[in-house]
């Protein structure tokens, strides 16, 4: 596979804000993708980022541990090359942000805490083009086994609605629906038990059908203006209005299914698709289809200054993905734990340069 003509081979003079970026937080990001690849490699996504390219960097990452910040920068100029990665519009690129959230849970049901979070059902099937029924939407990644073969499986109404009650799938419950729909969103929280401990849900499975925004759908009908629509705006929308709730949420049929996980790290966030934990403010969710994981990229928003007050221009690593995710120029800044980062990750919605470290090799040999 050749490296794709979306990148654009730059210096490192041409990025905006590299000699100033903490490059020692960005490498301790890479490490931890760096040791992961030996229990599983990498995907090489569609852009031609061989994950093969990335042996040399990473069995370096492996085993030494830069001093300081220039010689962490050091490193990753070593074995990489920047790319301008091109819109697939021929514009910019555009970040969000995304965090783990923080809220107060129950083990039990209780007069407070009516609303579950559910762990994997045992008749949710994967699906792929090798048991794809006929005429089944091509988009389902799962399904329901029957005793006819696979169907779609129940959507967020239905299981809202009772579908699956009786289970015993429940791992705990919340007190409010819409902290549970935007867990779903987030793909993972904390939960402080009522007993004092400090749990972690992170993503299972899904019921596989697409996603629908609440934010688009309250544009769409003329309850927000688009350019106002954040998570606080529409959680304002959801507390003003409690008695739509179901009828907006419930346009979003996809519905999450969780596990229970650790909590190793209190810095550090949930082990997310590329099984490494996130690193707040450098862990970044890309198209996995397009971009391998791993992959350094450093992003410049000029106007985003919600992470730390200044514009952003930092060097993030590939290291998640989401269903809203797609495209080469597009990605989702985690932003970490709790309100503290929800309040960042709500409001980021910014115009953004994406210059992709491509291992140099690729670049040795050319590229189409």
């Amino acid at each position: 596979m050749s490296l794709s003509s979306a990148f654009k081979e730059k210096s490192f003079g041409d990025l905006p804000g590299w000699d100033e970026d903490d490059h020692l937080a960005a490498f301790a990001a890479f490490k931890r993708s760096a040791c992961h690849v030996l229990t599983k490699p990498n995907r090489t996504g569609s852009l031609g980022v061989a994950f093969a390219a990335f042996a040399e960097a990473y069995t370096e990452a492996r085993s030494v541990s830069p001093a300081n910040r220039s010689e962490a920068r050091s490193f990753f100029e070593r074995h990489f090359a920047p790319a301008l990665v091109a819109a697939e519009s021929g514009g910019a690129g555009l970040v969000t942000g995304f965090y783990e959230p923080e809220v107060e849970a129950s083990p039990v049901r209780t007069e407070r805490f009516t609303v579950p979070l559910l762990s994997r059902p045992a008749d949710l099937v994967d699906i792929d083009d090798k048991n794809r029924p006929l005429g089944m939407d091509p988009y389902l990644a799962f399904a329901r086994a029957t005793t006819i073969g696979p169907v779609e499986y129940f959507d967020r109404g239905a299981i809202e609605r009772g579908a699956l009650s009786g289970r015993n799938l429940e791992i705990a419950w919340l007190a409010d629906k819409v902290d549970a729909f935007f867990i779903h969103v987030q793909g993972a929280a904390r939960l402080k038990m009522a007993d004092g401990r400090l749990c972690r849900v992170t993503y299972a499975a899904k019921s596989g059908q697409r996603f629908t925004g609440p934010g688009r759908i309250l544009s769409e009908t003329g309850e927000i203006p688009l350019e106002k629509v954040t998570m606080q705006s529409i959680r304002a929308w959801f507390k003003a209005h409690p008695e739509r709730v179901d009828e907006i949420l419930w346009q979003n049929r996809s519905y999450i299914f969780f596990r229970e996980a650790p909590v190793d790290d209190p810095e550090l966030g949930p082990i997310a698709a590329a099984k490494v934990p996130l690193t707040p403010g450098r862990s970044v969710a890309v198209d996995r289809l397009l971009h391998t994981f791993g992959t350094p990229l450093h992003i410049v928003a000029p106007t985003l200054t919600a992470f730390g007050g200044k514009p952003f221009r930092r060097l993030m690593i590939a290291q998640d993905t989401g269903s809203a995710i797609t495209g080469a120029a597009r990605g989702d800044l985690f932003a970490g734990s709790g309100d503290a980062a929800g309040e960042i990750a709500g409001v980021v919605r910014n115009v953004a340069d994406f210059y992709a470290l491509v291992p140099r090799g690729l670049f040795d040999r050319g590229h189409a």
